[in-house]
């Protein structure tokens, strides 16, 4: 592809689709052989680079066209700031399916970042057989309480959509428990748990680790206990950040068990973003009581520590900033620098937080050529 109409860029992401999503559909047990992953990816990239002026720009601008890159390791990765100053996305931004919006919570700042997404399908099919995998390994159709808003009422919210994903296709009779301010509603919690109490199997309840602070607070003020019956999982997906109160997750696991009997191995966390189409989760259902919490990738999505300053990447088992290359975000850019910190193992990734202070200087110059390259009219 050479200069592409939006039209035309946009057809070549449709005709890429099915293989993009073939290896999804397979499921996260099944092998994605390097060689595979490194074809697509930089398929996809040839095509992000051609579809998206402004990213091919910030591409020629750190001296990596698809000429010179030959690994998928070595395209530029933008950092997830960006979302918030440049719409990244192959084909006339004005038309996607969905625009995803961010928090914009992050140290203060009140701009919100936004994803389009010309295909929701994609977004779907990365998704699907994680969550069935990691949440829902045993068994199908289990009661859902969300705490999480009905995808109708936060549409630009990726998290809803996803938990709508899941009510309709992974589990049955699905509770939407907030109240109409947003905050968890208690009663429609223990309603949900008394209707499925003696039938067995468990049930599911997915929320916020603000909004689960928020229920344990309302229980505890009640002076009740909620128990889930026996089988029950947690899918627990972050969600501190920005907020004036921040519990750890070991308080906050330690509480749920106590308050709802729900132990911490059968609480899953999730590691995401909206400006990633794919999700990390641990593996705390799908193998016998792990000793060290970790997350997993799912074959379509690859996982870097890197120097926070070079870029390059650190050691096996020493703390980077981590970068991603998600084939889910072929619509938009598929190469992401986050400002998170994390070490890479075997057995998984090691979140450990929040880079301290100002920006990581790698993910500063990154920013700095993309909105050069914006500014040039490309």
């Amino acid at each position: 592809m050479t200069d592409p109409t939006p039209d035309a860029a946009r057809a070549e992401l449709d005709r890429l689709l099915p293989e993009l999503m073939e290896p999804m559909g397979r499921g996260v047990d099944a092998p994605l052989p390097p060689e595979r992953f490194q074809e697509l990816a930089l398929r996809v990239f040839r095509l992000q680079y051609a579809g998206n002026p402004v990213y091919g720009a910030f591409c020629r601008r750190r001296g990596r066209t698809p000429v010179e890159v030959d690994r998928w390791e070595d395209v530029p990765a933008v950092p997830t700031t960006a979302f918030k100053h440049v719409d990244l996305v192959v084909g006339d931004p004005d038309s996607v399916e969905r625009t995803f919006r961010t928090s914009g919570t992050s140290r203060g700042r009140t701009a919100r970042g936004r994803h389009r997404v010309p295909r929701l399908a994609l977004y779907r099919a990365s998704l699907l057989s994680n969550l069935e995998a990691h949440l829902v390994p045993d068994a199908r159709g289990l009661p859902l309480v969300s705490l999480i808003p009905h995808p109708d009422d936060a549409p630009e919210s990726s998290l809803s959509t996803m938990i709508g994903v899941l009510a309709r296709e992974l589990c049955g009779e699905t509770t939407w428990a907030l109240a109409p301010d947003g905050s968890p509603d208690p009663g429609a919690v223990q309603r949900a748990v008394e209707a499925q109490a003696g039938k067995g199997g468990g049930m599911v309840l997915v929320a916020t680790a603000f909004a689960l602070v928020h229920l344990l607070d309302a229980l505890e003020k009640k002076g009740r206990r909620l128990a889930l019956p026996e089988g029950s999982r947690i899918l627990e997906t972050g969600g501190f950040k920005g907020r004036s109160r921040v519990v750890s997750r070991d308080e906050l696991y330690e509480a749920v068990e106590e308050s709802m009997g729900v132990p911490r191995h059968r609480i899953v966390n999730e590691y995401g973003m909206t400006e990633l189409l794919s999700q990390m989760y641990e593996p705390v259902l799908r193998e016998p009581l792990p000793a060290r919490r970790r997350h997993h990738a799912p074959p379509w999505l690859k996982v870097r520590a890197l120097d926070p300053v070079s870029l390059e990447p650190v050691p096996e088992g020493e703390a980077g900033v981590l970068a991603f290359y998600d084939l889910a975000n072929a619509g938009s850019v598929s190469a992401i620098l986050t400002e998170d910190v994390g070490s890479i193992s075997r057995d998984g990734l090691h979140l450990r937080g929040r880079s301290e202070g100002a920006e990581p200087r790698g993910c500063s110059l990154a920013l700095e050529d993309l909105l050069d390259a914006r500014e040039e009219g490309a």
